[in-house]
């Protein structure tokens, strides 16, 4: 029985391949992978956010609201 903390790189290439994780073919949603930052489709484009973990939403937010504080960081010294 596998690990479901520590997949097999097979286990991770099979959930990524599966167009049933996928949502519209852009967002992955896949309860089983714990990973906060999984390969996109095409692995050479980076990685996405797996919306079925709260973590890696929470760090999605997390990331935007950083990325917004340096806008307005920048644009508020006019």
């Amino acid at each position: 029985m596998e690990d479901p903390e520590n997949p097999s790189p097979e286990t991770e290439e099979r959930w990524r391949k599966d167009p049933n994780n996928w949502i519209w073919g852009f967002f992955y949603y896949n309860k089983e992978d714990g990973r906060l930052l999984p390969p996109k489709r095409n692995p050479i484009m980076g990685f996405t956010i797996n919306f079925a973990n709260p973590n890696s939403v929470l760090f999605f937010v997390i990331m935007m609201l950083f990325f917004l504080l340096i806008v307005f960081v920048i644009t508020g010294k006019n």
